[in-house]
């Protein structure tokens, strides 16, 4: 299974979950699934309003967006050092 970056198309977008990362890297099947893999565990306001308490359609959501988010495959990432 390959491997995908996941990013921002702009870097100072507020929705981005973790700022000072430039990009998550993640296994997927295709990048369809990976950008899905991403919108699922980087829901942001996963909620609407109140009145319109729709899942994963928040202000802060990257759900419904795909001109946002860049997804492009990439090698494995180095393991973490302690």
């Amino acid at each position: 299974m390959p491997w995908y970056a996941v990013r921002p198309r702009d870097v100072a977008d507020p929705r981005w979950p973790l700022p000072g990362t430039p990009e998550i890297v993640l296994k997927a099947d295709d990048p369809a699934r990976a950008r899905a893999k991403f919108e699922e565990a980087y829901p942001s306001e996963p909620f609407g309003s109140p009145a319109v308490p729709v899942p994963g359609a928040g202000a802060g959501s990257f759900h419904g967006d795909a001109d946002a988010l860049i997804v492009a495959e990439t090698g494995e990432p180095a393991a973490p050092r302690d």
